[in-house]
């Protein structure tokens, strides 16, 4: 794991452990039970150690969406700052493959195994199914066999919510190593046909390992936030409880995206300020301690009046990819970090900030005091070889995982012999009809 650099910072006070009616030895006593009882924390501070993304290879530009809905370059441009996005047009590419290259991609820059990953977090917005979570086959495939795992579901907002729930898990001891993860196909739910949501979205994964540590610093706050109340501004409306999967609703687009572009960009340009305010006000900043803002990249024109027009933020401060890659909802943040970190754009000591918004309606954001050297160090032959080597046995295991469940499927059940034959009436309880009732002898 990179080592996190560690800059001088005012003494902390400190206190003996003695209760205020207590004397010495009742003090050392219940601080030998606490100590016996309580295992040590694993680092008081949550620092991001590991990053990386990935896309699909096919793009779509402007140009290309002039042939199939009425629009043009010039139009998605001002509107949105867009001007291509990556999809996924491979069957083979789906929300967890692309997960599982960007997690391997942090990993590597971290140096750190999967099997020391404690928790997996997986934000999205296009599982693979609604059940088991796209997390848990991203852990299988990652070997990262001590992890716990979930999805998350706070739409585009989804990846910050993800880097609060691994800082909690860190500070309170829980975990060591958390691996956020940001992945999403929209491709397959957006409606080719409607100008105003095909042009805004793409596909792409983005993760980032978070990690325990002694050293000050890392994420430092946080705000979460929500509003029900618009919740139709941004939906899509069929495949849940509410309207179930049928013929009608499929043959009606009920499946895609819809949304009131006007509320949300209402909406967004609102939180995107007062939240960004909120986490630099609880970790002591104020916006000229700024060096970097990577926001949510859904609307140039939502970035330019929150952050830029609001705030006050200079545009050289704040990153800006969509016109690659449109809005990939929640993998657009880390995507945006690991190539902010690839410009040049971040170094130790810098004070940043991510920040978002998306359906439900959700907000957030966090600061950071980012430690951790982005230099990227050259890995050996025989690293690669070995970390490979692990995906290699993982894919194994579960192959091997899964003719076991195979095998304890077909056979016969010891416990329960006969299970799978109609019940029938042995001979040796003959059964009389008289009168009506049926009784055995």
């Amino acid at each position: 794991m990179p080592e996190i650099k560690q800059t001088p910072t005012a003494s902390e006070p400190t206190t003996n452990g003695a209760t205020p009616h207590s004397n010495g030895a009742e003090s050392a006593t219940l601080k030998e039970r606490q100590t016996d009882a309580i295992p040590p924390p694993r680092g008081r501070y949550a620092h991001i150690v590991g990053w990386g993304y990935h896309v699909p290879e096919k793009v779509i530009t402007n140009q290309d969406l002039e042939q199939i809905v009425d629009t043009n370059d010039e139009w998605i441009r001002s509107r949105t700052g867009i001007a291509e996005r990556h999809v996924a047009a491979d069957p083979k590419e789906t929300s967890a493959t692309l997960a599982i290259v960007a997690a391997r991609k942090a990993l590597e820059v971290a140096d750190v195994p999967a099997n020391k990953i404690d928790l997996i977090i997986c934000a999205t917005t296009t599982p693979e199914y609604l059940f088991p979570a796209t997390a848990c086959l991203i852990q299988d495939a990652l070997g990262a066999d001590n992890a716990g795992a979930f999805d998350l579901s706070a739409a585009c907002s989804g990846f910050v919510y993800g880097l609060a729930m691994a800082r909690g898990q860190i500070l309170a001891g829980d975990a060591e190593y958390v691996l956020v993860i940001g992945t999403e196909t929209l491709s397959r739910i957006v409606d080719w046909t409607d100008r105003d949501t095909c042009i805004l979205f793409g596909d792409g994964a983005g993760a980032v390992l978070v990690a325990a540590s002694e050293v000050p610093g890392g994420i430092l706050s946080v705000d979460l936030g929500s509003d029900g109340s618009g919740g139709n501004t941004l939906i899509v409306p069929a495949g849940g409880s509410a309207m179930s999967t049928s013929l009608e609703t499929v043959s009606s687009g009920m499946h895609y995206v819809k949304m009131d572009g006007k509320a949300v960009f209402r909406f967004a340009t609102r939180v995107m300020a007062a939240s960004t305010r909120k986490v630099l006000e609880r970790a002591g900043y104020t916006t000229d301690d700024i060096d970097l803002v990577v926001p949510h990249q859904a609307n140039i024109r939502i970035i330019q009046n929150s952050v830029l027009n609001q705030l006050k933020i200079p545009a050289e401060k704040v990153f800006v990819n969509l016109q690659k890659y449109g809005n990939t909802s929640t993998a657009s943040i880390p995507i945006a970090l690991c190539e902010a970190i690839e410009a040049g754009k971040l170094k130790p000591g810098y004070k940043v900030v991510f920040v978002g918004f998306g359906a439900g309606l959700t907000w957030a954001a966090c600061a950071l005091d980012w430690r951790t050297p982005v230099e990227r160090q050259a890995a050996g032959w025989w690293k690669s070889t070995r970390r490979q080597a692990t995906y290699s046995a993982a894919a194994a295991r579960s192959m091997w995982k899964r003719a076991v469940r195979w095998v304890y499927d077909v056979l016969p059940d010891p416990e329960t012999p006969g299970r799978d034959e109609n019940p029938k009436e042995t001979p040796e309880t003959p059964i009389k009809e008289t009168g009506g009732e049926r009784i055995k002898e």
